[in-house]
C-alpha cells in the first residue's frame, strides 16, 4: 500500500494509507486549536503508520515540549521517509524541524513558517504555532501579517477569529479585536481562546462586570482545556474582581477553586497552573491584600523551590524569584538568578540583546521581593515601561503588574512626582481602574496637594461602581 495519498481536514495531502493515522492528526489539530489537555493523541499517527512524514514529525514537536528524550525516533523516523513524503508534508517538515532545532534563529522560523502558510493557507495548526512562535518573539506585528495573509482562505473557518483577535489586541487595535472575537464566537461558542480574546478587550476597557458575567457564562466548556488555558481564563476572572473592586473574598474564591484546583486531577502540567497562581498573588500583594490569602503564597513558594520548574518560561522564572525573595528563600532565589545569567551567556549575541531587559527585570522583581525599592527601581530606570518586556513571553495584560510595581516602588521611595506622573499617563488609558486613582491620591497627598481630594473621591465612586 505504499504510496497511497490520503488528505487531512484541511485538505491536503499526506503520504499514508492509514485512516487511523490522518484521524489521528486532524484530532491533534483540533486539540492545538482548542487549547485541549489531549494533545498527546499525535502519538497515535505514527503508531498506526510509522513511515508517516506528518505524523512523526508532528509527534516530534510535540515530544520536544512534553518529554524530549522521546523525541528523536520520531525526528529520524521522518527524515529517513522524507523523500516520500508529499509537498505539504516536506514544508511542514522543514519549518517544525527548524522550529525543534537546538540553535535555531527564530527570524529564520519564522520565514519557514510564513512560506508554508503562502502554499498551504488552510494549516491553520501551523498558523497557530507560528502565532505562539511570534508571542515568544514579541512580535505581534508579525503574528498578525500572518493571520491576515491567511484570512482570505479562511473567512468562516473555526478558531480563525481568535487567532485574529489576540493579534489585533495586542497591536493596540481593541475596537477590532473585539469584532473579530465576537465573529469567532458566533462560529464557535465553545472556543476558550476566543472567549479569552474577548476577556481581554473587556478588561483593558475597564467593563470589568461584562467581562465576568461573559467569562463565567463559558466557564462550563472549560473542563477539557489544557491546564494553562483553563487556569488562564479564571486568571482574568479573577482580574476583573480585582481590578473591579470586587470583595477579595471573589479573588480567593477563584484562587481555590479554578486555579489551585486544577492541581488536583491526574494530568494536571503544574507549571501552567503555577504561572496563574503566582501571577495571581503578585496583582493582590501590590494591593496590600494577601492577608486574607493565608498562607497560600508560602505554599506555592515552597512548591517553586523545586528546580524543574525553572527556565521553562522566562515569564514564570521572573514571577518565581519574586515569591521566594518574598517568603525568605533567599538561597534558592541566587540560584535561579545565577541560572539565568548562566543561559542568557551561552546564547547568541541576537538573543542575549532581546533579553536584556527581561534579565533586568527578573533582577528588579528579586529586589522587590526583598524589599529593596531602590535597587530594583535602579535596575528598571527612570524611563520604564513593562511593554518593552514582552520578550519574557507575556501579554499586555500579564506585562501591567509590573508597571503597577514600579508605581509603588516609585511612591515607597518618596519618588512622587515621577509616580504621579507616570500614573497619570496610564490612566489616560484605564481610567476606569480603582487602584491607579487609589495610586494617584497618594502621591498628591505626599506632596500635599490639594487634588488628592478629588481623586480620593474617584477612586471610590470607582470602588462601588462595578460589583455591589
Amino acid at each position: 500500500m505504499e504510496g497511497v495519498v490520503k488528505k487531512d481536514m484541511w485538505g491536503y495531502e499526506v503520504n499514508t494509507s492509514s485512516d487511523a493515522c490522518i484521524s489521528a492528526i486532524n484530532s491533534y489539530y483540533l486539540q492545538v486549536l482548542s487549547y485541549g489537555r489531549e494533545r498527546s493523541v499525535i502519538l497515535e499517527a505514527p503508531a498506526h503508520d510509522p513511515n508517516c512524514v506528518l505524523g512523526n514529525i508532528l509527534a516530534a514537536h510535540f515530544l520536544c515540549n512534553s518529554d524530549p528524550s522521546l523525541a528523536p525516533p520520531h525526528l529520524h523516523a521522518a527524515k529517513t521517509r522524507l523523500q516520500q513524503a508529499t509537498r505539504y508534508e516536506k514544508a511542514v517538515f522543514d519549518a517544525n524541524n527548524y522550529l525543534i532545532s537546538k540553535d535555531r534563529d527564530d527570524d529564520v522560523a519564522i520565514e519557514l513558517f510564513s512560506k508554508l502558510l503562502k502554499d498551504f493557507p488552510r494549516d491553520l495548526a501551523s498558523l497557530k504555532r507560528a502565532q505562539v512562535l511570534c508571542f515568544y518573539m514579541a512580535r505581534p506585528d508579525l503574528s498578525l501579517e500572518l493571520v491576515q495573509q491567511v484570512l482570505p482562505q479562511n473567512t468562516e473557518e473555526n478558531y480563525i477569529y481568535g487567532m485574529l483577535a489576540f493579534a489585533l489586541l495586542e497591536v493596540g487595535h481593541m475596537e477590532d479585536a473585539e469584532k473579530a472575537a465576537k465573529k469567532g464566537f458566533q462560529i464557535n461558542k465553545e472556543d476558550s481562546w476566543v472567549h479569552h480574546d474577548l476577556c481581554h478587550v473587556l478588561q483593558y476597557e475597564c467593563r470589568f462586570k461584562e467581562a465576568v458575567e461573559f467569562m463565567e457564562n463559558c466557564s462550563s466548556s472549560w473542563d477539557s482545556l489544557s491546564s494553562f488555558m483553563c487556569t488562564h481564563n479564571w486568571w482574568h476572572v479573577a482580574l476583573c474582581y480585582l481590578e473591579g473592586n470586587s470583595p477579595i473574598r471573589k479573588v480567593l474564591e477563584v484562587y481555590d477553586h479554578c486555579i489551585w484546583k486544577e492541581l488536583e486531577r491526574s494530568d494536571a502540567m503544574a507549571a501552567e497552573v503555577y504561572l496563574n497562581a503566582v501571577g495571581l498573588l503578585l496583582r493582590v500583594y501590590v494591593r496590600g491584600e494577601l492577608d486574607i490569602f493565608g498562607d497560600r503564597l508560602k505554599i506555592l513558594a515552597g512548591c517553586l523551590t523545586d528546580q524543574a520548574f525553572w527556565y521553562l518560561e522566562w515569564h514564570l522564572d521572573v514571577l518565581i524569584l519574586w515569591a521566594l525573595a518574598s517568603t525568605g528563600a533567599f538561597d534558592k532565589g541566587e540560584d535561579l538568578l545565577k541560572g539565568l545569567k548562566y543561559r542568557i551567556s551561552r546564547m547568541s549575541k541576537k538573543k542575549q540583546q532581546r533579553l536584556q531587559r527581561g534579565m533586568l527585570l527578573a533582577e528588579a522583581l528579586y529586589e522587590y521581593g526583598k524589599g529593596n525599592y531602590k535597587v530594583a527601581l535602579d535596575l528598571l530606570g527612570p524611563d520604564f515601561d513593562a511593554n518593552y518586556c514582552k520578550i519574557i513571553g507575556a501579554s499586555d495584560e500579564q506585562l501591567d503588574i509590573f508597571n503597577e510595581v514600579w508605581y509603588v516602588m516609585l511612591l515607597n521611595t518618596g519618588q512622587a512626582k515621577k509616580a504621579i506622573e507616570v500614573i497619570e499617563m496610564r490612566i489616560k488609558k484605564r481610567e476606569g481602574v480603582p487602584f491607579l486613582w487609589r495610586l494617584l491620591e497618594r502621591g498628591y497627598s505626599m506632596l500635599g496637594r490639594p487634588e488628592a481630594t478629588t481623586v480620593g473621591e474617584k477612586a471610590k465612586h470607582l470602588e462601588t461602581a462595578y460589583f455591589t
